[in-house]
């Protein structure tokens, strides 16, 4: 008799983020058929990371890949360590080596939100480098996209923001981040946990309406499919996945056209030639004044559509207007042909 159909499906989804990691130091130098090395699985202790790491825990031996996992410790609730503790000792019991928990710090910039994920991740980036591992595992699922695209919606974000969360992608720390469970939702983790006899944590935050994600996930979607009938979160995910296909053809187009258009900076961070920019397709065009933008210092979390609307003018709509401003102290303007991105 195999296992659960939720275990099945969580371990299977696991096996296949994992046999296609590259062996250490990839093929090019002979290791071609050697497993991959260290993978961590990020766990918070609930039903979701808590499934992933009794997967992970079950398939990577098998495949001849040690695994580890790490739990953070945010410290925004009384208890929040011994919390941690137990968290790590379920892993262990699990059989990851190794197992540890981080403290963090978290600011207020962006919002508590925003903070808690930003020290989150510059934590798992520490760990991933000090353990030299392979990749990190998170434990979002199919609901947690859907909750993403619809925020994005709600935002009226481009291509890029509803097309939700990547299944992989890469921080500029260099650490690799797959996210094996995109297609299996929570009722599936939930199950797979209770099967396997895994106690999840069920985090106090996770029901505060103060947050606007836990509105969606409470409020909207719940409404929509009362509204709209079963199928809205499926929906929304497989919509993520299809613009997230578009949004990788236009970035890469606006990669190359950003490559070929840029000039000699003349003492600014960055410059782009305006022939041949306005020509581009809009949706090609923006991306490419984005990435201007990010690259001379704005911060990208803070950039918004509105000021890339207001730089696109400059350059399809000029009427002698002198600059734009944008985050982090910088502004964009004309010049002798340029387009430059510098200090205000």
């Amino acid at each position: 008799m195999g296992p659960d159909p939720a275990v099945a499906a969580v371990r299977l989804a696991v096996r296949r983020v994992l046999a296609d990691l590259p062996p250490p130091g990839g093929a090019a130098d002979g290791a071609a058929g050697r497993p991959a090395g260290l993978v961590l699985a990020a766990c918070s202790g609930g039903a979701d990371s808590l499934a992933l790491a009794g997967a992970l825990a079950f398939v990577a031996p098998r495949l001849g890949i040690p695994a580890g996992a790490v739990t953070i410790d945010h410290g925004l609730q009384e208890g929040s360590g011994a919390r941690a503790d137990a968290v790590v000792r379920t892993l262990a019991d699990l059989g990851l080596d190794p197992a540890g928990s981080v403290a963090v710090t978290v600011g207020t910039q962006g919002g508590m939100e925003n903070a808690a994920r930003d020290a989150r991740y510059a934590a798992l980036d520490d760990a991933a480098r000090r353990l030299d591992a392979a990749a990190v595992l998170l434990g979002h699922t199919l609901n947690d996209q859907a909750e993403t695209v619809l925020l994005g919606l709600a935002r009226g974000s481009g291509t890029r923001s509803l097309s939700g969360m990547p299944p992989a992608f890469t921080r500029r720390a260099g650490v690799r981040y797959l996210r094996p469970l995109l297609d299996l939702d929570r009722v599936t983790t939930r199950r797979a946990c209770l099967a396997m006899e895994l106690e999840p944590w069920d985090d106090p935050h996770n029901d505060d309406p103060a947050y606007t994600r836990v509105r969606v996930r409470n409020d909207a979607l719940p409404s929509l499919e009362k509204a709209l009938g079963p199928g809205v979160t499926e929906a929304l995910a497989r919509t993520a996945r299809m613009l997230r296909e578009d949004a990788d053809v236009l970035d890469d187009l606006a990669a190359r056209a950003y490559a070929d258009l840029r000039a000699p900076e003349d003492g600014y961070p960055v410059a782009v030639r305006l022939d041949g920019l306005a020509e581009l397709p809009r949706a090609v065009r923006t991306r490419v004044l984005r990435t201007s933008a990010v690259e001379a210092g704005s911060p990208p979390g803070t950039l918004a559509a509105v000021h890339v609307d207001a730089v696109d003018r400059l350059v399809t709509a000029w009427r002698g207007q002198r600059h734009v401003d944008l985050p982090g102290g910088l502004r964009a303007f004309r010049r002798y042909g340029k387009l430059l991105f510098g200090p205000a």
